[in-house]
Formats: C-alpha cells, sequence, structure tokens
C-alpha cells in the first residue's frame, strides 16, 4: 500500500516522532520545579508564576482540534516541523526573558507550536506502520509521552542543581533541533485527500470553547468554583462547544464528522484516556506536596521518587499487545484500569510511618495500569475514523487528555483542600493555619512552642486526611472508566477486512461496541 512506503525506515520514524512528543511532555511539568527560583529572580508574584504554567496549556489546548484539521488538509509533516521550530523559537526567547510577562507570553507561543505538531506525532504513525504493527508502535509513542510527564520535574531539578534556570528551556533547543532534522530527512509526508475547505464558523467555536472551558478549570483552583470568572469560563464554554455540534450538524462541510463522535470506540477510549489523565494529573498534584511536606523530600529527590512509574510503565507497555490477543481490547482495558485504581487504594492507606516504600509500590501500580491500558486505548481511538482523517482524530485525543488533566488538578486540588480545612477544624486548630500545612507551618513560627506543636500536628492530620481521601477520589474515578471501558471498548479491534465489510454495512448506532 502506497502510505507504507516509508516501512523500511518506519522505526527510525517512530524515534523522530518520539523525541517529538517527549519535548512535549516534559515542558507540561518540568517548569514546576523552577517556580521557586523563577518568583526570586523575575520577581514574579503568585498569578504571574501560576501563569507561566497556565498559558502554556491554555494556548495548547484551544488550538488543538484546528492543527488536527489543518494537518489533514495541508500537511502532516508540515505541520509537525512548522510547529517545532516555532517551538524551539520561543524556548529560546523564555530562556533568555527578564521579566515576568515575557516568560509567560513566550510559554503561550509554545503552547501554540506544541498545538501545531503534537497531533501529527500520531497521526504520522498511523500512516507509517501497517496494521499489524501499528499497536506496538502507538505503545512506545504513549509510553514515551507519560515517561516525559514522569521525568520532567527530575530533569528539571538536575538541571537547575547545575545551570541557571533558563537551561529548562534551551534544553528543548536541542530536542527540537534533532527533531527538525529527522523529520526534514525521514518523514514522509500525509494528507487528507478529501478534505474539504476549513469551515471558519467551526474553526472559532472549536478555539472559543475550548479555551474558555480550559481556562475555567484552571482558575478553580485559585478562584473557587462560584467565582464568576470560573463560571463564566465554565459555561461559557460549555455553551460554545454545544454551538460547535450544532454547527458540526449543519455545515456543508463540518471539522467534524458527528459519525465518529458518536461512535462507541471514540466514546470508550476517549472517555479513558480523560480518565486516566485526570486521575494521574491530579494524583501528582498531591503526591509531591505530600513527598516534600510529610516525608521532607527535596524537590530533585520528589521527582525521583515517581521513577518506579517509569519502569513499570516501560515494562508494561509491550505486554499490553501480548495481553490484548490473549484475553481481547476490552478485559485489557478494563484490568489495567483495575490496576490502575489499585495504585490510588495504596495511596489513600499510606502512613508516613510506612515510609517510602508503600509509595513505591503504589507507583508501579499506576504505572503498569497506565503501561497496558494507554497503547491500545491510543489504537481503538485512532481506528474510530477514516486513517485519512488521522489527524484530526489525534488533536481531537489530545484535547480531550489535555481536558481530562486539567480537570484532574482542579478537581482532586478542591478536595484537598476541603478535606484539609474540614479536618483541620475538627482537631481544633488554630484557625489562621486552616487552609494548607505550608500555611500551618509559617503560621507555627510566631506562636508559643506548645500552641506551635498543636497547630502542625493537627495541620499534619489534616493533611493525611486530605491525601488519603484524594488517592480515594482517584481511584473512583478510574473504576468508573473500568465501568465505561466494559459498556463502550470493542470485545477486540477488527482486522482491516472486518473494517472494510463494516464501512459498506450501514452506520452502527451509538454505544454498540
Amino acid at each position: 500500500m502506497a502510505e507504507h512506503k516509508a516501512q523500511p525506515r518506519k522505526w527510525a520514524i517512530l524515534a523522530v516522532l518520539a523525541v517529538a512528543v517527549f519535548v512535549v511532555s516534559i515542558d507540561s511539568t518540568i517548569l514546576n520545579v523552577a517556580l521557586p527560583t523563577l518568583g526570586e529572580t523575575l520577581k514574579a508574584s503568585t498569578d504571574q508564576l501560576q501563569w507561566m504554567v497556565d498559558a502554556y496549556s491554555l494556548a495548547m489546548a484551544g488550538l488543538l482540534l484546528l492543527s488536527g484539521a489543518l494537518s489533514d488538509r495541508f500537511g502532516r509533516k508540515k505541520l509537525l516541523i512548522l510547529g517545532l521550530l516555532l517551538f524551539g523559537v520561543a524556548s529560546v526567547a523564555a530562556a533568555v526573558s527578564s521579566d515576568a510577562w515575557e516568560l509567560i507570553a513566550a510559554r503561550a507561543v509554545m503552547g501554540v507550536g506544541a498545538s501545531a505538531f503534537m497531533p501529527g506525532t500520531l497521526s504520522i504513525l498511523v500512516h507509517v506502520f501497517p496494521e499489524e504493527e501499528r499497536e506496538k508502535a502507538i505503545g512506545i509513542w504513549g509510553a514515551v509521552t507519560a515517561l516525559g510527564v514522569v521525568f520532567g520535574p527530575l530533569l528539571g531539578g538536575v538541571l537547575l542543581d547545575h545551570f541557571w534556570w533558563g537551561a529548562v528551556y534551551l534544553i528543548n533547543v536541542l530536542v527540537v533541533a534533532v527533531s527538525v532534522i529527522g523529520a526534514l530527512v525521514l518523514v514522509p509526508e500525509s494528507t487528507d485527500p478529501g478534505a474539504h475547505p476549513l469551515d471558519v464558523l467551526s474553526t472559532l467555536l472549536s478555539v472559543a470553547g475550548v479555551t474558555a472551558l480550559v481556562y475555567g478549570v484552571i482558575e478553580q483552583p485559585h478562584f473557587g468554583w462560584g467565582s464568576p470568572r470560573v463560571l463564566a469560563g465554565l459555561i461559557g464554554g460549555g455553551v460554545t462547544l454545544v454551538l460547535f455540534f450544532v454547527r458540526q450538524a449543519t455545515a456543508r462541510h463540518p471539522m467534524v464528522d458527528l459519525r465518529i463522535v458518536r461512535n462507541s470506540r471514540f466514546l470508550g477510549s476517549s472517555g479513558t484516556m480523560a480518565v486516566l489523565m485526570f486521575s494521574l494529573t491530579g494524583i501528582l498534584f498531591v503526591l509531591t506536596q505530600e513527598l516534600q511536606l510529610r516525608l521532607d523530600f527535596s524537590p530533585l529527590l520528589a521527582g525521583a521518587a515517581i521513577l518506579p512509574a517509569a519502569g513499570a510503565l516501560m515494562v508494561a507497555s509491550p505486554l499490553s499487545a501480548v495481553l490484548s490477543k490473549a484475553i481481547g481490547t476490552r478485559n485489557t482495558v478494563v484490568l489495567a484500569l483495575v490496576v490502575f485504581a489499585g495504585g490510588f487504594a495504596t495511596l489513600a492507606q499510606f502512613t508516613k510511618d510506612q515510609g517510602y516504600p508503600a509509595i513505591a509500590v503504589a507507583m508501579v501500580l499506576l504505572g503498569a495500569g497506565m503501561g497496558l491500558s494507554q497503547p491500545i486505548v491510543n489504537d481503538v481511538l485512532m481506528s474510530a475514523g477514516p486513517k485519512e482523517q488521522s489527524g484530526l482524530l489525534s488533536s481531537m485525543n489530545d484535547t480531550v487528555q489535555e481536558l481530562g488533566a486539567a480537570f484532574g488538578i482542579a478537581v482532586v486540588g478542591s478536595v484537598l483542600a476541603a478535606r484539609y480545612t474540614s479536618s483541620y477544624h475538627l482537631t481544633g486548630g488554630a484557625p489562621s493555619a486552616s487552609h494548607s500545612l505550608g500555611e500551618a507551618e509559617v503560621a507555627a513560627q510566631g506562636m508559643p512552642t506548645d500552641a506551635a506543636a498543636t497547630a502542625v500536628h493537627a495541620a499534619k492530620s489534616a493533611f493525611d486526611s486530605a491525601f488519603s481521601t484524594s488517592a480515594l477520589v482517584c481511584a473512583g474515578v478510574a473504576l468508573l472508566g473500568a465501568v465505561a471501558a466494559m459498556v463502550l471498548l470493542p470485545a477486540r479491534l477488527r482486522t482491516a477486512d472486518e473494517e472494510q465489510a463494516a464501512e459498506e454495512a450501514p452506520v452502527e448506532p451509538a454505544l454498540v461496541a
């Protein structure tokens, strides 16, 4: 087949795409460990520090659907290279920033670049690899994506220990250079030959809807669910996305084929990815606090403490295809989500007396659950629509993951804060330290010795309760994901011949696996 002309170099192409996706993944978390340094060096306020993180996510999430549609129309390789170049230039600008708002602007441009090339990394794989090797290739792609999230804080800590803060961005330039050269030499161009002109109204609605929704979610931890700006983002974004889907049903050339959205494979796979990212991002948000505030780990050691998850993920990812052939697609994903939930349940039972080994066990379970599920789920998702629209399918996948991650931090962070406050009040602790453990430790410095000891003890007990509750919420979401996967995902993926036969039959209704 024509799309497999590059088969002799397909593994080299995969290496190039993996390097590209790795730089996006590490950049989503590498900044976290640098925030204290940036606050001191650039004299940044708390709001500015938060927007250094959020500007990247907001720009990327809002433009993913548009980028996927553009890559199908104008060339996935073109968007890949242009996005990488923009990402690299913006990384240099970030590294040399002398003002907080300069860095925020550079981060936003980095998000634009990431949105341009991220969908192409997965859609190109679909065209390069034959069906019998596609799941393995997607598994490696997914593993590298998850590893980037895990390694980001560790890499950031290492760079900050040996270089100045700009190094966390200049490392991107090296990765981008390797990716661009590899893409120019190795990656074949591919487009959707049947692509229609882009619908302008659909484009505007998709960008505005996703951006507003993500804005509302990322502002929630600071202003609360009842804040006017949060409600405006959530409600405005939700209404705009409803209008977007109405437009897709009436437009002559819709951006998204609603038959894909209604397809049970898309619903099941995208829902599973949302569950995975919600739970993983949410628990990492509270786990880093647990490691540093309760186990007294340094930021670098806290990043290293997550490495067992990376090791388990690397081992489990290649096994997912083997297990899928043995027990089926659906059963493998359900089993993986149960293992994933087991990791959170282990964290929920954690006490400081158990020490780090208990957390390491939980990390192994979380990594194994991610490794076993992610390759299969991505493969199912990319089979939910025609291969010619793989760029759009990939961007829809990325958008769902970004929304899942954003909601994970917002919801789990809210649970942590609410549970901490309620538990702290029950212990009779000082009102001035009722918002966080860090706040309590600062407040205790100005108290008499006995009162300080009481306040800190109450705060630590409240935080332990809040951490346990947060982990249980993540476990519950993972189990709900397992139920949804059981209902929505196919027992196994169909072969190419079966797919062709299905295309000639009437379109199957929603929720039919």
